[in-house]
């Protein structure tokens, strides 16, 4: 009896079921919306991060700044020529980023901490290089001559100038990251994808192999197979890396053992990679091993995520802060439209619920039709919100704007190219990075929207309910005639 008078209650009032349904559904097409813009806008904000330190990494750990420290400036020196022939001749000076280090058997002890699940170190260098050629002056004798007939008599010291020469040389400086070929899975090197040649092999932990950055090789013509020169040491560049996003963490990737090798400093870091065992306890795992390592100094993605500014930083405090309260006053906003508008219907049905309580209706079970006639209500605009959703994210995503992050310098700088993870970083990090900003609707969201559907029927049932429970059978029979 329930569901044949709702079925034919419902067919009665189309119109009017139309337009209560039409009001929730475009407050819930608001919610999901925004929830999906938002989401899409905080997968833009770890694309970013990610293209900092690497897939997979909750933390890094790094020396703590010293105050005193100096860093040593670059010396070249050559090799004088005394044919003055020119032959071109080189100088690499190999330096630490930020010329601070950790002693590679904390990487042991952060990963014995209590909530971290893998440790890796890494060393940053930056690689300038000095090439060119010195070319000889000649002296150009511009007379001779004297007096007397003695040798050496009333000579004259021969006059001229040095014409020509001088020195023609180059600097390059660029960025080498030495990576534990041994944890391929974290660390700076997980943010690019392998599109020419392989990665490194778990056993190549001193091997003279190389992998370069897609952009850098293409700068200097490398392709795989090719063979680059690092102070002195010939590499086989094995492998080419494109960067998912922005600029890679280093030109060339190398192994550890053979980076420390390059700057003398065996057994030394610059930075450990964090993964946590839960990404609920970041914080606890910072604390812990602040206290338990002194002289480090532990930077979070979260504290990282605070550098990222420009537009992207803008529209996620927008669709976070205006954007969800815009979609909570129109929501309540729809439910109240909702509740008057079946308020009202009741109203006009006041002969109609009169005369079934004449015949034995309850209040209950009048005010439980009104329920559930608002309930369907609720679940079609439900439905109808969940497609203009995602049309909208659909639409969003088609559209695909593009959002700009300014990456800023945190506390972990380390020095050029660092960043706010104290490791290395984009080089460009100082620069903006473009992402493309995606809207994607996850299961939660459409259960959310489900979720206001039900609870819109229910808001608009109560008032309606109230106000049926309220009819008493006499009101029907003045209205009769």
């Amino acid at each position: 009896m329930f569901f044949t008078y709702l079925r034919r209650e419902l067919r009665r009032r189309r119109k009017a079921a139309l337009v209560v349904a039409s009001g929730l559904a475009l407050g819930i097409a608001l919610v999901v919306v925004v929830t999906s813009v938002s989401s899409g806008m905080g997968r833009a904000q770890e694309k970013v991060l990610q293209s900092l330190y690497g897939l997979g990494t909750d933390m890094t750990v790094t020396k703590a700044a010293e105050a005193t420290t100096t860093p040593e400036r670059p010396r070249f020196s050559f090799d004088a020529q005394d044919d003055g022939s020119g032959e071109e001749q080189s100088s690499d000076r190999v330096m630490v980023q930020g010329f601070q280090t950790l002693a590679s058997s904390t990487v042991g002890e952060v990963g014995e901490q209590s909530g971290v699940a893998d440790a890796v170190g890494g060393l940053s260098l930056n690689v300038v290089k000095v090439s060119g050629e010195f070319t000889r002056g000649r002296f150009q004798q511009e007379g001779q001559g004297g007096e007397g007939g003695g040798p050496g008599a009333g000579q004259s010291s021969p006059q001229g100038r040095v014409q020509g020469g001088g020195a023609d040389f180059d600097v390059n400086s660029y960025t080498v990251y030495g990576t534990d070929v041994t944890a391929p899975a974290l660390g700076p090197l997980t943010s690019s994808e392998i599109t020419d040649g392989r990665a490194f092999r778990t056993t190549e932990t001193d091997a003279e192999v190389a992998v370069a950055d897609s952009a850098y090789a293409q700068e200097k013509k490398l392709e795989t197979g090719d063979t680059v020169t690092v102070k002195g040491t010939d590499y086989k560049v094995i492998g080419i890396a494109t960067a998912s996003s922005g600029d890679a963490a280093a030109n060339l990737y190398i192994p550890l053992k053979q980076a420390q090798t390059l700057a003398g400093a065996t057994d030394e870091v610059t930075t450990i990679y964090v993964k946590a065992t839960d990404s609920q306890r970041i914080d606890d795992v910072k604390s812990t091993i602040r206290k338990n390592i002194p002289g480090t100094t532990v930077t979070t993605s979260a504290d990282l995520a605070d550098t990222v500014s420009g537009s992207l930083s803008t529209a996620s405090s927008l669709a976070a802060g205006v954007g969800t309260w815009l979609s909570v006053v129109v929501l309540v906003a729809a439910f109240l439209v909702a509740g008057l508008l079946t308020s009202s219907a009741v109203s006009r049905r006041v002969r109609e619920f009169g005369t079934l309580k004449a015949l034995g209706w309850t209040s209950g079970r009048v005010t439980r039709q009104v329920v559930g006639e608002s309930v369907v209500h609720g679940l079609v605009g439900g439905a109808l919100g969940i497609a203009l959703g995602l049309a909208g994210a659909y639409a969003v995503t088609a559209v695909g704007p593009t959002l700009q992050a300014q990456l800023g310098g945190g506390a972990g700088t380390t020095g050029p190219g660092g960043g706010g993870m104290g490791g290395p970083v984009r080089q460009a990090s100082a620069q903006t990075l473009d992402v493309a900003l995606t809207a994607p609707v996850s299961l939660t969201t459409l259960a959310l929207a489900v979720g206001l559907a039900v609870t819109g029927g229910l808001v608009a049932g109560a008032f309606g309910g109230w106000r049926a429970s309220r009819l008493r059978p006499a009101d029907a029979l003045r209205r009769v005639g």
